[in-house]
């Protein structure tokens, strides 16, 4: 027997139904991508969804064809989102920050007959075009005045829209039918698909309609900045229509500026996105003292989210902050952290603690730990474990069986990440199975150390990976992206850890980086992280492992502290056994301290702490009268924290009738010889401490060899100027350092013997100018010491050196100012309408470590006259060569004089692409051989032909305009 209830498939286009019935008149605001702000309401948008399945039927497409969307967060896109599901197709999300080779397999592997694309992604499909042949149109979602060619036979959404009915009818399949697919990251091995179905998206919108999930109501207004091909927009494109919600949608500028805008402008109350987003916008609302009025709560997911950001929306601004977890295997939301009756009765901080963590499971989510052999672990709070999940909107398998099962026997998904849930059912994600730092045996979390370390006031974001450690099997390495302007030290950022994680989880070293790379969904890529770190080796390895013989003469260089973990101090559960302390060194056997002849005093050994300094000792000198000079023989080696230190040893030199002074010998260092002269009834005169001698001595009969040595002497301080003199010649050397210093590293880096962050950021930008400022003070000092020790025969050395001092630090000086006010883009291009990429060889030959090439750039929030500003924007006031180029030929003629054209300017071609009119090549800039990457575009015009150039530098290095004079010498060249 069954229920007696009506049969009402659960199909997504029923919440569009629902929308347009009962919520027709609120608004979709959207600031679309062609620029201006469009507004459109649920019922104007379920009729043009409508017309959406017309046209796709018109173009061939049946129930079960994929349909891709390749598109940002707009009103355009939730119509064909709709105007697909509805007709009974599936609607295929592409996430434009995938890799080229990424989308192409991705694209075949779903077997896509059509694309939807904003104009932003147009580049991109023009370079893959000829790789996809399941693909039969490209739709772009635009106008007929916005339309471009630059896609052969691309169709126009709007033509096609106005040539489409409304009349159409949704449903009639059944509720388990597929609706959506959505590809995981691949972070290892390809993407898999993941194949929603009706059913299991209309559940996951009812689950996150709850108010102990997204809880967003009809009286909210929902800005999505999560984007719809990221997980379905976490299910807010479901159920703000489901509800009723007011929509703003973003579009293509996801800067804290635009951000800003938008929340104040539409008075948002409600939002979502992950944790870079909202870290974009504190840092504008700092720079600009900003406020939030409507702004009520926030839902942060994509990754953990660090505790500053929490307090500050908390308490600089009254924003409530939720964290929330799921993965596209989840639909995606499988958490979330609203709080229980027992959170919600404790105090402020007491909750906070619960805040940062990822939630709990809504109806509908089931989740379990496991160990490595299956046992289901307690929830203690502290037991780590796989965490699995199950549930009517969870993955059953991957479209196509990749993967094969991928449930356990009790119908779990493994996540792969590894997790504690506590007596409350709060889930804490405490990393990925293939992150977590496993040292002696025990796990330790690295999004616990980055969670808190990103809190630091100077980290703009933080990454934490384990690296090989010969006694511990790894060992955490804190990885830091300072804000902008900002400097630090490894000890601050230690001090800041501590007490806040186990004394055994501290990280071994600290390294500062100019950037932390993110994958396509906005988290720190940590498998491309362990490549680019895949031969450091840990400080502590160094000390841990064979002895490292290091000759050092009088002094060890300053080691790096090693942080031991000390378990003792903070005790583990007894289910855990935290490693034991990093014990010292063995000490080596000594060898003989000295000679058979010379046996060694009977001296304890000084005891060696690992935080303690090397020390070196001296050998006293004999008890009578000598002088000591090195030479070579076997020495006394001292054992400290894995470093020999070498102690110098001396020979004996006789001098006839010596004597050491007593606080010489004292003190440990040789005796001079004195040399004996004869009494003189005069004595010879002396020098002043600055250097000058009489112009005359007088002559007594009878001492004239005396006099004659004294006058030697006297002659001899006279020509070297005495300590005045020699006090300018050392200041005149640190005047010239900088100098020399910037010369080497330009030659270094030019040619390879080190990398720009050493030669241009360390050594010039950073060493450099601390020498030249303080080459002026000493200069300062110098003359100084000319006006009182002869200004006639000193002060034009001493000025001279005080030039060379105000001048170099003078073209620092300029130089930072320059950094200021030039616009840091490291980007120029002649048409941001339709942005230039580069093909594939060219993004190889760029390599992983160059800076990203993005179809709309915004200026980084380190500029202090640009930040937050669409590099566009930047380009269009700052350059203004940087326009296309109308010759009066054809492509033919103009593809001949581009190509001559950077022969000319000395640029090595990568790409000569006749057919497709591109060209690209390399250049080098003169001073430190610094690459960047140039691509021309050459298209018909009207006119005759219309050529683009675009450079990017393959370092964030200060531009200063170079990219701007490069594309100017390149137009030059063009017009002549």
């Amino acid at each position: 027997m069954q229920g007696r209830m009506q049969d009402w498939p659960l199909t997504v286009d029923r919440i569009l139904d629902h929308a347009k019935s009962w919520h027709g008149p609120r608004e979709i605001v959207t600031r679309s991508v062609e620029g201006p702000i469009t507004r459109t309401t649920y019922a104007d948008v379920h009729g043009r969804a409508k017309r959406v399945s017309n046209v796709l039927k018109g173009l061939g497409i049946q129930t079960g064809d994929r349909v891709a969307t390749l598109a940002w967060n707009t009103a355009r896109h939730i119509e064909t989102w709709y105007g697909i599901m509805g007709m009974g197709a599936v609607c295929h999300t592409l996430n434009p920050r995938l890799f080229t080779e990424q989308l192409v397999y991705i694209i075949n592997h779903a077997e896509d007959r059509i694309i939807f694309t904003d104009l932003t992604f147009l580049p991109i499909l023009a370079q893959i075009r000829d790789q996809i042949p399941t693909v039969q149109h490209i739709v772009v979602l635009t106008d007929a005045d916005h339309m471009t060619d630059q896609v052969a036979g691309a169709l126009c959404y709007e033509t096609l829209l106005d040539q489409a009915s409304a009349d159409c009818a949704w449903g009639g399949f059944e509720e388990n039918a597929p609706a959506g697919l959505c590809y995981t990251s691949g972070t290892t091995g390809n993407p898999k698909g993941v194949l929603y179905s009706h059913r299991s998206n209309f559940l996951h919108t009812l689950v996150t309609m709850g108010a102990d999930v997204l809880g967003i109501r009809a009286t909210d207004t929902v800005l999505p900045v999560v984007p719809m091909f990221h997980a379905n927009a976490w299910g807010v494109a479901f159920s703000a229509p489901a509800v009723g919600s007011k929509l703003v949608m973003p579009g293509p500028k996801l800067d804290g500026a635009s951000i800003h805008e938008l929340l104040e402008t539409e008075q948002v109350t409600f939002s979502a996105a992950v944790p870079t987003v909202w870290q974009m916008l504190l840092q504008h609302l700092e720079a600009t003292n900003g406020k939030l009025t409507s702004l009520k709560r926030v839902v942060i997911g994509g990754s953990a989210v660090p505790e500053a950001i929490v307090r500050r929306f908390r308490d600089d601004y009254g924003v409530d902050v939720t964290h929330a977890w799921g993965m596209t295997e989840t639909s995606p939301l499988g958490t979330q952290g609203t709080p229980n009756a027992a959170i919600a009765a404790m105090d402020a901080e007491a909750q906070l603690k619960f805040k940062l963590k990822q939630g709990r499971p809504p109806l509908g989510i089931d989740l379990k730990l496991i160990d490595d052999g299956g046992k289901v672990l307690p929830h203690d709070g502290t037991t780590f474990g796989k965490l699995m999940v199950k549930g009517p909107f969870v993955v059953g398998e991957y479209f196509r069986g990749d993967g094969g099962e991928i449930l356990d026997a009790d119908g779990y998904f493994d996540t792969g990440d590894v997790a504690t849930i506590d007596e409350h059912g709060v889930m804490q994600i405490t990393d990925r199975s293939k992150d977590v730092i496993k040292s002696g045996g025990e796990w330790i979390s690295s999004i616990e150390i980055e969670n808190i370390a990103a809190g630091h006031p100077k980290a703009e974001l933080a990454a934490v990976i384990g690296v090989a450690h010969p006694k511990w099997d790894e060992r955490p390495l804190l990885l830091v992206k300072l804000k902008a302007g900002e400097t630090a030290t490894k000890e601050e950022f230690l001090h800041y850890l501590e007490g806040k994680i186990a004394k055994w989880w501290m990280p071994d070293d600290v390294v500062f980086v100019d950037d932390i790379p993110l994958g396509a969904t906005g988290k720190i890529d940590k498998k491309l992280i362990r490549q680019r770190m895949v031969d450091y080796v840990l400080p502590t390895a160094v000390a841990a492992g064979a002895a490292v013989a290091a000759t050092v003469a009088l002094a060890a260089p300053p080691e790096p502290k090693i942080y031991a973990p000390e378990p003792e101090a903070h005790p583990e559960p007894e289910a855990h056994h935290a490693p034991e302390p990093v014990a010292h060194a063995p000490e080596p056997q000594a060898p003989e301290a000295h000679p058979p002849e010379a046996p060694a005093p009977e001296t304890p050994a000084p005891e060696v702490h690992a935080e303690a300094p090397p020390v070196v000792h001296h050998e006293p000198p004999p008890a009578d009268h000598t002088a000591w000079s090195p030479q070579a023989r076997p020495v006394q080696a001292e054992r400290v924290r894995g470093l020999t230190v070498i102690e110098p040893t001396f020979t004996e030199t006789k001098f006839p009738g010596a004597e050491a002074s007593e606080a010489v010998a004292e003190a440990g260092f040789p005796a001079a010889p004195r040399l004996e002269v004869p009494a003189d009834p005069l004595p010879a005169p002396e020098a002043d401490v600055f250097g000058d001698t009489p112009l005359t001595l007088p002559f007594v009969p009878g001492q004239a060899k005396t006099l004659r040595k004294a006058d030697r002497q006297a002659d001899r301080k006279a020509k070297s100027g005495g300590f005045g003199n020699r006090y300018l010649d050392l200041a005149l050397l640190g005047a010239l350092a900088p100098a020399a210093m910037v010369g080497a590293a330009m030659l270094g880096t030019r040619f390879g013997l080190m990398d720009w962050k050493t030669g241009l950021g360390l050594i010039t930008l950073e060493w450099a100018p601390k020498i030249a400022l303080l080459s002026v003070a000493t200069g300062l000092v110098g003359v100084i010491i000319a006006l009182f020790a002869g200004f006639g025969r000193l002060g034009l050395k001493a000025f001279l050196v005080l030039g060379l001092s105000l001048a170099t630090l003078g073209g620092y000086v300029w130089m930072r100012q320059a950094q200021i006010t030039n616009p840091p883009v490291n980007d120029v291009a002649t048409d941001w309408a339709r942005p230039l990429t580069f093909s594939q060889r060219m993004m190889r030959e760029r390599g992983v470590d160059a800076m990203p090439v993005e179809f709309d750039p915004i200026v980084p929030l380190g500029a202090e006259f640009y930040a937050g500003r669409r590099v566009a924007d930047v380009n269009a006031e700052t350059c203004a060569v940087a326009r296309p180029l109308i010759l009066a030929a054809n492509t033919a003629a103009a593809y001949a004089r581009a190509k001559s054209a950077m022969e000319q300017a000395g640029l090595a071609l990568v790409t000569d692409d006749p057919r497709q009119g591109r060209l690209e090549a390399t250049a080098r800039s003169l001073l430190f051989g610094l690459r960047s990457d140039v691509v021309v575009r050459i298209l018909p015009d009207p006119r005759g032909a219309r050529i683009d150039v675009r450079a990017v530098d393959r370092a964030p290095t200060p531009d200063l305009g170079a990219n701007c004079s490069r594309i100017g010498r390149l137009m030059g060249f063009m017009r002549s």
